[in-house]
């Protein structure tokens, strides 16, 4: 815990190291009151450093020194340095081998870094700085290592011993123990370390590669999990296929695995051949997973084992460097998950991700780059700005450049980088020698943050028959830099005319050869003008398609034109976000009427809009319940100069109920073919299923806000009947939301009595009464907390009870009396000395306190201050905390 100022880190400072470690030996001895930690390293000077001989500083924290020795010569007290942090010792020669031994307890760590205990199973976390946790070694990505590791433990307790690389030996020891040793030859960064003991079983299949060789995977569970793997399995042989075949990238190794843990602090970590997942990520199956959590296991597994070259073979130089491989491997992705589903859906719901909650990151105290500056506690920086923009930043790289050219350019980088720790502008380097371009504006994206904004505006001369459009770009200041230079905005975008057709593009001066129908203008300037020619009448523009930059566009479109785009525009994503941007007039305008105390009225064209939308059979029915689904209470606070927590609150559920009962007839239709094919089908996890059920199941929600018996009945029949956790979990959701309360508590009670043994079914039902916006709401998350089914030890409860009431519960997270800001702060207070990541991570919805009105804004920011006087605080939180309050 922090007692003193803590460190700022700059990236301005970056120096190689002084030494380098050519290969690790490690041997862990297991034992139920402490671990035994040997490590041999082969070390040498680091050439790049030049002569001489300086102390060599490894880091190390929360060990116990047991003996150290440098090149077979014991050390005693005199010969080195020893702090809260480091190990200080003097080589003798450019060439040497140092030993070590320490004691650690893994059985009493609830930070959950380095190795510790999740249940009865060992279990490591080394990314960011974990493994300084383990054992004394210069614990950062630039110093690449091969690891050879021997796990010593109890085989009764632990017959499963697994590390990183391939098995070459295993045997009995003395005292009923047993060992195993791995040895993964490819050079490695500690972060990338990983081990696990336990009582484990394991689903075994093949991967045959594209050079004909096989490859071992296993997935390995606690026993009662073993029926929940085939899914997380099928997903795997997926992402190795497509890695191929997209990207040209074989696997390595004669074996690939995947451990899934209870207490884990993060989604999944992609160590070596030993991928290490929260439960969450790998256990699916109909009756305990929704869609959403067996698409999430997909575009997780496929995330982790993608990392296996962006990441692993090419490793960051620093954690400045992060996006390198986050940013790249999230857009990797994103495009699988898109390939094996439904591309414009897969993108609806990323963009509505990023705009609600990273460009709220971005407009917040800890904006910064995607390739931060400086910051004082790294797992700080696992933002949606590094991973999620940083996403958006290879996609408008891919968008340039076009697939083949963007194709070229990652052969050339993995080819010129393999074994490397390395830099974003290394990849952009890459990038622009496979292509002859030049990328050095583009590289302000890694170095600006904040959120762009771009205006629009049209000009139409009927006599000359052109189209101009002008755009003005701007970027808001942030904490790092107040004044923004012009990004490269990459603009695809079509022009309709009036039967909603697109027409040919041909910017002035061009040839008419091969005129495209939608094409990518790059806007570089702070202001700039394009010209297209034979346009014969005045069109509409439909701009940003696909959301090709992560800016926010401005258009003066009137509410026809957003109907007219909602039903006419090609590009599948831009009729989504002309709906979205029609919603948002529509509410924006009743939440006026809110704060002016009038009575509320709804613009007819929505419900005319949205009705159009639903009586279309045509359409994709997962594109059906996008467009259905109004934008959140978050997004419209984001969007809002001043937030009214009540006022969108009320609007929307305004909005909701006039859609629903308006549209009843048709919603009712739609809801009862579809559940008339989930009563007659197995589930299955796929794409077409899946669009079916999230129809099936807005339909529902919507339709329960009338109250009607027939609605009710269709409720508690989905929820008794259901053969899959996604109708179950609707049905209760919508009961828990619904006036009805004495079905409400019986069908809590019954979840609850059926699924009390899974804890992942569990956080599901904890969440549903967190988010429910009936009054009451902090009362009910209090009592939850008394649930013998919950612990603040555990991240994934923390997440499902507390991150969903102060993330997703607006209206009685934040009550006018501040009783749910005491409530935060006090658990952040109790969490900072359980587990400091957890509770940083829990502080967002405090921190954004200047977005709210006078009164809130005192009451927030009371509660940061109480937080950052209440004695010895983490990193983490510390960090959060004070630029939260500068």
């Amino acid at each position: 815990m922090r007692t003193e100022q803590p460190q700022v880190i700059y990236l301005k400072d970056y120096q190689a190291p002084e030494y380098l470690i050519d290969e690790t030996h490690l041997t862990f001895e297991l034992f139920e009151d402490h671990t035994l930690v040997h490590a041999q390293l082969v070390m040498r000077r680091n050439p790049e450093r030049g002569a001489g001989l300086p102390p060599l500083v490894l880091d190390g924290q929360q060990l116990e020194l047991q003996r150290a020795a440098l090149d077979d010569q014991e050390l005693q007290a005199g010969d080195y340095a020893l702090d809260d942090s480091s190990l200080t010792v003097h080589p003798k020669s450019e060439r040497f081998t140092l030993d070590t031994s320490v004691k650690i307890h893994p059985e009493s760590n609830t930070a959950l870094e380095g190795l510790y205990k999740s249940g009865k199973m060992f279990c490591t976390q080394c990314e960011a700085e974990g493994f300084r946790k383990i054992t004394y070694y210069l614990d950062r990505p630039d110093v690449m290592s091969t690891f050879t590791t021997t796990v010593i433990a109890e085989q009764h307790r632990y017959p499963v011993l697994l590390s990183n690389g391939n098995p070459v030996g295993s045997g009995p020891a003395e005292d009923g123990r047993h060992w195993a040793t791995w040895e993964d030859p490819f050079k490695k960064p500690a972060y990338l370390f990983a081990l696990v003991a336990g009582d484990l079983w394991c689903v075994e299949d093949s991967f045959t590669r594209q050079s004909g060789r096989d490859v071992t995977l296993r997935i390995y569970v606690e026993p009662e999990n073993i029926d929940k793997c085939d899914h997380a399995m099928v997903s795997l042989k997926k992402s190795m296929r497509w890695d191929e075949e997209v990207y040209g990238r074989e696997y390595d190794l004669d074996i690939f695995m995947i451990v899934a843990v209870n207490d884990f602090n993060m989604g999944a970590m992609e160590n070596k051949g030993l991928n290490i997942f929260n439960s969450s990520c790998v256990l699916a199956r109909a009756e305990t997973a929704t869609d959403a959590a067996h698409q999430r296991v997909e575009g997780v597994v496929a995330h982790e084992y993608f990392h296996n070259w962006s990441g692993n073979r090419v490793t960051c130089r620093d954690w400045f460097q992060l996006s390198l491989k986050e940013g790249f491997t999230v857009f990797r992705d994103a495009e699988f998950s898109a390939d094996m589903n439904s591309r414009t859906v897969k993108r609806i719901e990323d963009v509505a991700y990023l705009r609600t909650h990273q460009f709220a990151e971005d407009a917040g105290p800890m904006a910064h780059p995607v390739r931060p500056d400086s910051f004082i506690e790294i797992s700080n920086f696992y933002t949606l700005t590094v991973y999620e923009k940083g996403a958006e930043v290879v996609g408008m790289v891919r968008t340039l450049l076009g697939a083949e050219g963007f194709r070229k350019g990652s052969d050339l980088y993995f080819e010129r980088h393999d074994g490397q720790a390395v830099t974003t502008d290394d990849f952009i380097k890459a990038m622009e020698d496979a292509n002859g371009v030049d990328l050095t504006q583009f590289k302000r994206w890694y170095s600006q943050a904040g959120t762009p904004r771009l205006e629009v505006s049209e000009t139409y001369d009927g006599a000359a028959q052109t189209y101009s459009l002008t755009f003005r770009q701007s970027c808001p200041q942030t904490p790092d830099k107040l004044d923004k230079l012009p990004f490269v905005i990459p603009v695809a975008l079509g022009l309709l005319d009036a039967e909603g057709n697109d027409l040919p593009l041909q910017l002035a001066g061009e040839a008419a050869a091969d005129v495209a129908t939608q094409r990518v203008l790059s806007v570089t300037e702070a202001e700039q003008t394009f010209t297209f020619q034979g346009i014969v009448a005045k069109p509409l523009p439909s701009l940003l398609r696909g959301f090709s930059a992560p800016v926010k566009l401005s258009f003066p479109y009137d509410r026809d034109q957003l109907m007219f785009l909602m039903q006419h525009d090609s590009d599948g994503f831009n009729r989504w976000e002309a709906g979205q941007q029609l919603a948002v007039q529509v509410l924006q305008e009743l939440i006026g009427q809110h704060q002016r105390g009038e009575a509320l009225k709804l613009d007819p064209r929505l419900i005319t809009a949205l009705g159009t939308v639903l009586g279309n059979e045509s359409l994709d029915p997962a594109m059906v319940a996008e467009m259905l689904s109004l934008p959140g209470e978050a997004y419209l606070t984001e969007i809002s100069q001043v937030a009214d927590v009540d006022a969108i609150h009320a609007a929307r559920e305004f909005a909701r109920q006039q859609i629903a009962e308006q549209l009843f007839d048709a919603l009712w239709a739609r809801y009862q073919a579809n559940r008339q094919v989930s009563r007659s089908t197995a589930y299955v996890a796929a794409a077409e299923h899946f669009a079916r059920r999230s129809l099936q199941n807005i339909a529902l929600s919507y339709l329960m806000l009338t109250g009607k018996s027939q609605v009710l009945e269709a409720t508690l029949e989905q929820f008794e009947h259901a053969d899959n956790m996604t109708e179950r979990l609707t049905a209760l959701a919508v009961l828990v939301n619904s006036p009805f309360e004495a079905e409400r508590a019986k069908a809590l009670e019954a979840f609850a009595e059926h699924f009390k043994d899974n804890p992942l079914v569990m956080d599901q039902w904890f969440s549903v009464q967190a988010a429910s916006s009936l009054p009451g709401g902090l009362a009910r998350v209090k009592a939850l907390m008394q649930h013998p089914a919950f612990t603040l030890k555990n991240p994934n409860k923390v997440r499902a009870l507390v991150g969903a009431f102060a993330g997703q519960n607006l209206v009685n997270f934040h009550a006018g009396d501040g009783s749910g800001y005491r409530f935060l702060a006090d658990l952040v207070i109790e969490l900072n000395a359980l587990n400091p990541q957890i509770a940083s991570r829990q502080l967002a919805p405090l921190t954004r306190w200047r977005k709210y009105d006078a009164a809130r804004q005192a009451l927030m920011k009371g509660e940061l201050e109480r937080i950052l006087a209440s004695g010895a605080l983490s990193s983490d939180v510390y960090e959060v905390v004070s630029k939260s309050l500068a």
